[in-house]
């Protein structure tokens, strides 16, 4: 029987994305809580696994040819965890592509967007002194509904965002996506979003993955310490 994966996660967006797909692929994992309210992130150990400061991370000691390795970025996690199990990557060369370039967009494009939308919107006014900065609202709040403009369009034609198979890349943006109301979305106009996001929902893999430590998931805008961590510390 294989050792269990270690997995190091805060119950964010981004390790949604890890741990729903541990769950999916029915892979052992032991998980290690990495608060980043606390500022666990910059660990000396955690900077070994994950240089960049950020989770989630995750050690895998049945690595290629069976030796350990360690992986940070989670697209570059669910890569690694699709072609270990060949589950949810793609089986053609073309659904292989689909899957890469919907994983990209959600990297380089939502991930990024929704998380300033959610920064600027909810964090930076709260903060002392407060940054309620219309334009950074206008503009970040703007962008992330033109990508769900994309998603819903692309939705209109496919079931999942690949394709019609189910892969890492509806993994990697539903965890975003499912937070459209604090980024001050609508689903309105986006039927085929909001079918999506129903489906994605209802998985149980995504389910488990989603409770994974839930309970520790809190709201910094009255934390003062936790935000110098997340947001002013080099």
């Amino acid at each position: 029987m294989s050792q269990p994966i270690d997995l190091y996660f805060w119950p964010t967006p981004n390790g949604w994305k890890i741990s729903i797909a541990l769950e999916e692929m029915e892979l052992a994992y032991d998980t290690h809580l990495v608060n980043i309210g606390a500022g666990d992130q910059f660990a000396p150990a955690f900077l070994k696994i994950a240089p960049n400061n950020r989770m989630p991370a995750i050690v895998d000691p049945g690595g290629p040819d069976g030796a350990p390795i360690s992986i940070f970025e989670s697209g570059a996690i669910l890569q690694y965890l699709a072609e270990k199990t060949g589950r949810f990557g793609g089986q053609t060369p073309r659904e292989k592509v689909a899957v890469t370039e919907w994983l990209m967009w959600q990297m380089g494009g939502l991930g990024p967007m929704a998380g300033q939308a959610h920064h600027f919107l909810k964090y930076a006014p709260a903060m002392d002194p407060p940054n309620d900065l219309p334009y950074a609202k206008d503009r970040y709040r703007n962008e992330t509904a033109r990508l769900y403009g994309v998603l819903d369009r692309r939705l209109a034609e496919v079931e999942y965002v690949a394709g019609d198979f189910y892969s890492i890349a509806d993994m990697a943006i539903w965890g975003w996506a499912s937070l459209w109301e604090g980024q001050q979305q609508t689903l309105d106009d986006k039927p085929h979003m909001a079918r999506w996001l129903e489906a994605v929902s209802g998985r149980a893999g995504v389910k488990a993955g989603r409770a994974l430590h839930a309970e520790k998931r809190g709201d910094f805008r009255q934390d003062k310490y936790a935000q110098r961590q997340l947001f002013s510390k080099p």
